[in-house]
């Protein structure tokens, strides 16, 4: 009787892995992932049981994530939750997810940057996933961190390798960033220094968090401030209604429309530029944020939707809190900036022009006016692409009293002939405005004198406290044939390294 018994349960194990693999196979092709099959199995973290039976099986889990944040449902279908509930999920759809809280066992979808998986490196402050030196030094510099802020992030030269960064200051108070390599020992324990070892890096944060700092420069203080995450716009929302958009203050005003700080269905803050009617059609507009919407890179403001059923147009992007960088130059805030700084926002927006180059798009009206800044001074961006779509004579290819000449290469001003080249042109003018805190190209000259100007092989003079060889970079730009002026990639890797190339990048133990 016992046998039968074990056989009958044998059959039906084989039974129901049979049933599994089936929903698995089946829910694959959709991109979901199950909590619950035909069969009549339970999930859970590592394995799966039936009435009477538990299968210990590696082949597949439901992920289990925790709230990073806090987020409040917008919608009928989302699932608000608070920081560190647990929740089960059930589907991945893009930037949102399908899930069960295991609290309330209530389901709906969850932005996918609003958690991370139980267990895991991401769930800590110090953690910062997919960040590299570069950006990590930019984070740890802004202004909300002090001396001794620092983060843990993926190795870019080293993969599954981690390294520490630190802010540190010296003597005269000049902030810099410090980079340690996080090696691994064979019987799976980290370590910085080889004088002492932790068996997980938890554990070493805690250790350096004491007095001790056992080679460091620094004793840690605190996790680098991180940008809470953007919440993902709506699902399938391009064309949206006016009604759901608030607007709050306005920002500025420019020749061809305002732009205002509102809200998206009172949740959402973003920013909204308003068109003048006549400024471009409908279809013009739309033929170039159709492509608009496409570009995604983090130097490059986001495009979330539009409004065009009723004049006037309105584009709603993403909020960006220190608004343009021509006004931020000339702010209390950004006069005080330093060289390195002023070098950093130019290799920021190189990096961005590198994605559009490598896109084969092009600008058309790249100037300090058209880059935004954020709260923790990254610049992103913005109207890449809009100048084609504009219907003014004097936004044309010749001289006009709106046109921007002075930022405007040669043979676009000529010929009317736009191309990554003449976004380069641009570039080395945004140089010379971000490096004299925003003073407006060529002083003293008249639109007209700047053409013939320029036509005879004349270029603007080294600024004051500009380095010669960032100037070098700017003639660069400025060469009257352009194949002659270099790429973005490359302008970026200069500028990147304009301060780092002779340094130690990670310091030695």
């Amino acid at each position: 009787m016992c046998l039968k018994v074990w056989f009958t349960n044998l059959f039906n194990t084989f039974a129901v892995f049979h049933s599994v693999n089936q929903c698995i196979m089946s829910h694959k092709k959709k991109a979901m992932i199950p909590l619950f099959c035909d069969a009549e199995v339970c999930w859970f973290r590592g394995g799966l049981k039936t009435a009477g039976l538990l299968i210990i099986t590696n082949y597949m889990h439901t992920p289990l994530v925790v709230g990073l944040y806090p987020y409040a449902a917008t919608h009928p279908d989302d699932l608000g939750f608070k920081k560190g509930e647990k929740m089960v999920v059930l589907g991945e759809q893009g930037d949102w997810w399908k899930a069960r809280s295991v609290a309330t066992q209530k389901e709906g979808f969850i932005p996918s940057n609003y958690v991370a998986q139980v267990d895991t490196m991401e769930t800590e402050d110090w953690f910062f996933k997919d960040i590299t030196r570069k950006d990590a030094e930019r984070q740890l510099l802004a202004p909300a961190n002090k001396p001794g802020s620092y983060l843990i992030r993926e190795s870019e030269t080293s993969k599954g390798n981690y390294s520490l960064s630190i802010r540190d200051a010296d003597s005269a108070g000049m902030d810099s960033v410090k980079h340690y390599k996080i090696r691994k020992l064979d019987n799976g324990g980290f370590y910085i220094s080889p004088k002492i070892s932790f068996p997980d890096i938890s554990s070493m944060i805690k250790h350096y968090h004491s007095k001790h700092t056992d080679g460091l420069c620094r004793k840690l203080e605190s996790p680098c401030v991180k940008p809470k995450a953007q919440r993902p716009w709506d699902k399938d929302a391009w064309e949206i209604s006016k009604d759901s958009i608030k607007m709050v203050k306005k920002l500025g005003a420019g020749q061809f429309g305002e732009v205002w700080m509102a809200y998206y269905n009172n949740t959402t803050k973003v920013a909204v530029k308003t068109l003048k009617p006549g400024t471009m059609t409908v279809e013009a507009f739309l033929d170039e944020a159709n492509v608009m919407k496409t570009l995604h890179h983090d130097r490059l403001v986001r495009l979330y939707a539009v409004i065009t059923k009723t004049q006037p147009i309105y584009i709603i992007t993403e909020f960006m809190a220190n608004g343009s960088l021509l006004d931020f130059l000339k702010s209390e805030d950004g006069c005080n900036l330093q060289l390195p700084k002023l070098i950093d926002f130019s290799a920021q927006i190189a990096e961005g022009m590198a994605y559009i180059e490598k896109k084969n798009y092009i600008h058309r009206d790249l100037r300090a006016a058209n880059v935004l800044v954020s709260e923790s001074l990254l610049c992103k961006i913005a109207d890449f692409g809009l100048a084609r779509a504009i219907e003014d004579d004097e936004y044309s290819a010749r001289e006009g009293t709106k046109f921007p000449i002075k930022w405007t290469a040669p043979e676009a001003i000529n010929y009317g002939s736009f191309t990554i080249k003449s976004d380069m042109w641009s570039f080395g003018v945004l140089i010379y405005e971000i490096i004299t805190y925003g003073k407006i190209p060529y002083p003293g000259m008249t639109k007209g004198e700047v053409m013939s100007s320029v036509q005879r092989g004349y270029r603007m003079p080294q600024p004051d406290n500009c380095p010669t060889e960032l100037y070098d970079i700017m003639l660069s730009c400025w060469k009257h044939k352009p194949e002659d002026r270099p790429t973005f990639d490359y302008v970026q890797s200069v500028l990147d390294d304009f301060y780092t190339s002779t340094e130690t990048q990670y310091q030695q133990q």
